[in-house]
């Protein structure tokens, strides 16, 4: 089984999608994103630990540096929707839609 995140990022336009898949104690992580800094950052993070990314002990969990390194937006959903895919084939979480949704009132 893998676990799949389909990521609409919001005005920028630049679809996501991740899939995770274990490979036992690690988990194996292709992204394919129509923005480069995504790309980028995708390149440095196909496999992970996924028990060091999902709890926050003392330094940020690798994909929050990586992001960080790789100019990814402060709000930008994609660390956020590779985490949950993340904690869904781990047997952390179940799979669910997740959302936010902006508006000016």
């Amino acid at each position: 089984m893998t676990a799949k995140a389909c990521i609409s990022p919001g005005i920028c336009g630049l679809q996501t999608t991740v899939t995770v898949q274990s490979r036992g104690s690690r988990f194996a992580i292709a992204i394919d994103s129509g923005c480069r800094m995504v790309r980028s950052f995708a390149g440095e993070l196909a496999d992970v630990d996924p028990w060091s990314e999902v709890w926050i002990a003392g330094d940020p969990p690798r994909i929050w540096q990586l992001a960080a390194k790789h100019g990814l937006h402060a709000a930008c959903p994609v660390p956020v929707g590779i985490l949950k895919a993340i904690e869904v084939e781990a047997g952390l979480a179940l799979p669910a839609h997740v959302s936010i949704e902006i508006s000016r009132e």
